[in-house]
């Protein structure tokens, strides 16, 4: 169920027409409720404050046929700039990028607040009498339908504003990782103190991987795509109803082959067809990757950013140096982090879930590998990829998250040195390398 929901929830967050089509219906219904208590508060307001228009039926449809030709006009206008928005996203900075515009949820307000005006004024529009016997003018809806068209307005030209401010590089790369920042927070936990307590799940004994690996029977998938969400508390309620112990073969990010293994089940003999038929359900399958469960997405669209500004086509080193600050704030978050433990235990101490796991040293490298090989001769990016590391160095607490900062310390140095021609940028590469080097090897 709850794969299910996110699934509907995602969608929901990446769509055009959710907000717009829930602001529509209250546009609809705020104008049913105008129009029907039109006449005792137009009558209060009119007398009190003189706020109500005053004018006559042919007024009254005048104002509101120009009110609602203008919105829809400008709604087209929204609907043709945020088009150009994405397909300038898509160009200059990658098309995985066009997720994160479509979930803007400021757009999809404004879209919103132009559909709903329109609609409003046709409903109350459509209320206006102008037969001799019986002339009906609702002043108050007309008023607030002004009061709408004036919102509008202002609407319209913050949307212009953010749609300039939106677009520029360094706010989309901002933008992502504070996305990534979210998801490490969501993902992995802040623990108390400098120094992380010791998770107290340990490694079953090498001969129950034998023994598993001889008489577990696999469950396949039963449809192509990328791994979006796993239920990790289903399955581990499934794996204590049924006494089992599940052990999961991919984990979120990855892209499934209809048939291939997602969970391999021990013991055998105790699994039924019904069981297997409840596991597929709890792998949420989908066309693109999500940051909900996949904290290497987020990293992967700040290398994406990086490495298309550092293309000779754009040759933009200033973005790429910006993507790597946004990136050394996020893996300096991490390093003070616990990653989870792979093995679930139930509340007798039994072994029931045994899941794959992001590792600190796994997300190094999908950050600087590709940015390291692209920019071997930008003496710029490669100065501030060793000072990033020099920063991260100092977050770090265990000893194999020192190691890999120092492999990738020395590969990026080692890459300069063949191709930057110019003596002086070597040297300054070098200091950079050196002080990286001292602070990687610190005792803990």
């Amino acid at each position: 169920m709850r794969g299910h929901l996110f699934k509907i929830w995602d969608r929901i967050r990446s769509s055009f027409w959710f907000v717009p089509a829930i602001m529509a219906g209250a546009a609809v219904a705020l104008a049913f409720i105008s129009v029907t208590m039109d006449e005792p508060i137009a009558k209060w307001l009119s007398h009190k404050l003189g706020w109500t228009f005053t004018s006559g039926a042919e007024g009254a449809s005048a104002v509101l046929g120009i009110i609602a030709g203008s919105m829809i006009s400008i709604a087209g206008v929204v609907f043709s700039m945020t088009l150009v928005a994405l397909s300038l996203a898509s160009s200059q900075l990658g098309p995985r990028l066009l997720r994160n515009f479509m979930r803007d949820t400021t757009t999809q307000v404004v879209l919103g607040t132009f559909v709903a005006t329109f609609l409003y004024c046709l409903i109350v529009l459509r209320t206006i009498r102008r037969v001799e016997e019986v002339i009906f003018v609702p002043h108050l809806s007309v008023t607030l339908g002004v009061l709408l068209a004036v919102v509008s307005v202002g609407v319209f030209i913050y949307f212009i504003h953010h749609v300039s401010v939106s677009i520029q590089a360094n706010e989309i790369a901002a933008r992502i990782g504070q996305e990534l920042i979210e998801g490490i927070d969501h993902l992995f936990p802040e623990q108390t103190g400098r120094i992380p307590l010791p998770i107290p799940t340990e490694p079953p004994d090498a001969s129950f991987f034998e023994t598993f690996d001889k008489e577990a029977q696999p469950v396949n998938a039963n449809c192509d795509g990328y791994l979006q969400f796993i239920d990790i508390e289903a399955l581990l309620a499934l794996a204590i109803k049924h006494d089992l112990v599940i052990r999961l073969e991919r984990k979120p990010g990855d892209y499934i082959i209809a048939n291939c293994p997602l969970t391999h089940i021990w013991p055998a003999n105790q699994v039924a067809d019904q069981f297997t038929d409840q596991i597929p359900p709890l792998f949420v399958l989908g066309h693109q990757r999500t940051t909900s469960q996949d904290v290497e997405f987020g990293v992967n669209q700040l290398v994406e950013i990086a490495v298309r500004a550092l293309s000779p086509g754009l040759n933009d080193p200033f973005t790429a140096i910006t993507c790597v600050d946004h990136l050394g704030s996020a893996l300096c978050r991490l390093a003070s982090r616990n990653m989870p433990s792979p093995y679930h235990y139930d509340s007798q101490n039994q072994l029931r879930l045994i899941t794959l796991t992001d590792t600190f040293p796994g997300i190094i490298d999908t950050a600087f590998n590709q940015i390291r090989q692209y920019c071997r001769s930008s003496a710029a990016v490669t100065i501030r990829l060793l000072e990033t590391i020099a920063v991260v160095a100092g977050f770090v607490h265990r000893p194999e998250d020192r190691a890999t900062l120092l492999r990738h310390a020395e590969m990026i140095a080692r890459g300069a040195n063949e191709a930057l021609p110019e003596e002086q940028d070597r040297q300054a590469v070098e200091a950079r390398y050196q002080t990286a080097r001292k602070l990687c090897s610190e005792p803990i």
